[in-house]
């Protein structure tokens, strides 16, 4: 029983020591071994195909007989076409871009019984390690994969428009050979002219502000043959991911969008009125550069007269007072090729959106609109009265300014003594007692830092009581009236002339009375 175990033990050793030393069994086809696949395969090589890879060439000991990589360039050819040992041309049908493949070729699948000179002994079994890098047609064009489209596209790029996009530019191995992204400035050009290589050109039609696609082109449509000289190699494919930022045309003029409109719009802005207005700046993107409102202060300034961009000049016409409305201006309209050097990049189209607050001509004069009049009327007001009258104020836009109902008691002045602004002078001549009178007129404000501001001020007046007096030296002499509804009596003045000529009321006695 030992003898036969041992019998068989020494048995097995001269198999495996026969096996190890016996010659390689001739192949019949190729061998191929994947030692590396790509999780994403968009394409596979296909006879006809035109591909770029890399290659280390060995016999089956492991001795080194060739390598695209000691060369520096990539093997270039066309598959299928018997520019290659027709083993290779097997092995390389079905790759994908990124995959590694060791290929084990038979001879006659090789360079046979002749070999290859000095390098590849007859009947050579051969072994290469590919790396696919490129790989295109000749009937290929430009191809578009759009991964985010944005939710409202107003406007598509077309040729001749001047665009701004962001970009990453690669190999189809995905090798970066450029990105704006990395020098933080925008690429700026027509479209559709030349300006740029044909299958950029082309890519780029279709493409809405905040789109992203990826633009995929061959090197017919790229670089050609020979490349870009540095770092893209000739007959590269080549990938753009793209984000478009920006599209104007030179023939672009402004664009208005109404977004609210009052009910009641008794007046529109004219060249040379003066404007105060609410608005947010941004970029066509939506980047945002400024905004009024977050310095808590109107843009305040006259339309028309070259004081604002053209564009800001132009779609400030026509406004009413508390209208909003989206104004899109193209750079040739707004700050041009250069931008403000900060915020606002060159050739960048802007859109603000604008609030109307209130607005005026130089010209304008008081604006009276009569609410209530009473049916009797026996004296109006005039210069040298004193009256007694309450009011609301505000600005154009209904904004709250102040209130004699918030103090309880009437304002009280001389018409004609410079006692209040001229607009309200001016709207206060000519009321009864008991009347009702909305006045229009600009306020000037003197503000901090000396600057003058204009507003348009809103007053319901409501003339309480009238009383006139002769002004004969330094003693003006009362004469009380009763209003024709609930009223105030005056029963006696004190009056007092200033050096500047005005009046000061120093006491009275006030009563009520009805009639």
């Amino acid at each position: 029983m030992i003898h036969c175990m041992q019998g068989a033990l020494c048995l097995a050793f001269l198999v495996a020591f026969a096996a190890c030393n016996a010659p390689h069994v001739p192949l019949d086809d190729i061998f191929i071994e994947k030692t590396f696949v790509p999780e994403q395969c968009v394409r596979a090589v296909k006879v006809g195909d035109y591909v770029r890879y890399h290659y280390i060439g060995m016999f089956p000991d492991g001795t080194k007989f060739d390598s695209s990589y000691d060369r520096g360039s990539t093997y270039n050819v066309f598959v299928g076409k018997k520019q290659l040992i027709e083993g290779m041309d097997k092995a390389l049908v079905g790759m994908c871009v990124n995959e590694r493949r060791l290929v084990k070729i038979p001879p006659h699948l090789a360079y046979g019984k002749q070999g290859y000179g000095d390098i590849i002994p007859p009947d050579s079994i051969l072994h290469f390690d590919v790396l696919l890098l490129d790989v295109w047609n000749p009937e290929d064009g430009v191809q578009i994969n759009t991964y985010h489209t944005p939710p409202t596209c107003s406007r598509k790029v077309e040729v001749s428009d001047f665009v701004r996009y962001h970009y990453n530019g690669t190999l189809l191995d995905g090798t970066l050979f450029d990105s704006s992204h990395t020098r933080m400035r925008t690429y700026d050009t027509y479209v559709g002219i030349g300006w740029l290589i044909a299958g950029m050109d082309q890519g780029l039609l279709g493409m809405c502000v905040g789109e992203k696609r990826i633009i995929t082109m061959p090197p017919s449509l790229g670089y050609g043959e020979n490349g870009d000289g540095s770092d893209i190699p000739g007959q590269a494919s080549l990938v753009f991911d793209v984000v478009l930022l920006d599209l104007h045309n030179p023939r672009d003029g402004i664009t208005v969008t109404k977004q609210q409109v009052p009910e009641t719009c008794t007046r529109k802005t004219v060249a040379g009125d003066f404007v105060r207005y609410h608005y947010n700046g941004s970029l066509l993107d939506g980047t945002f550069f400024d905004s009024s409102y977050s310095r808590n202060r109107t843009y305040d300034t006259y339309v028309g007269r070259g004081y604002v961009i053209a564009g800001m000049d132009e779609g400030l016409i026509g406004v009413c007072v508390g209208e909003k409305r989206t104004i899109t201006i193209p750079p040739h309209l707004a700050y041009g090729e250069e931008g403000t050097g900060s915020k606002i990049p060159g050739s960048a189209v802007l859109v603000f959106d604008i609030h109307i607050i209130d607005f005026h001509n130089p010209s304008d004069s008081t604006d009276v609109t009569v609410t209530y009049k009473p049916e009797e009327c026996d004296r109006q007001t005039k210069k040298g009265d004193f009256v007694k009258y309450h009011y609301n104020a505000t600005l154009l836009d209904g904004s709250s300014i102040d209130s004699t109902y918030n103090y309880g008691k009437t304002y009280n002045i001389v018409l004609g003594a410079n006692q209040v602004v001229p607009g309200m002078e001016d709207g206060l001549v000519g009321m009864c007692v008991g009347e009702r009178d909305i006045l229009l007129f600009r306020l000037i404000w003197a503000m901090e830092k000396g600057e003058l501001r204009t507003r348009y001020l809103a007053v319901q007046c409501w003339c309480l009581t009238l009383s006139w007096w002769s002004t004969k030296k330094d003693s003006p002499k009362a004469t009380c009236l009763s209003g024709t509804r609930k009223c105030l009596r005056i029963c006696s003045l004190r009056w007092t002339r200033t050096k500047t000529n005005k009046w000061n009321h120093l006491s009275s006695q006030i009563t009520s009375c009805d009639r």
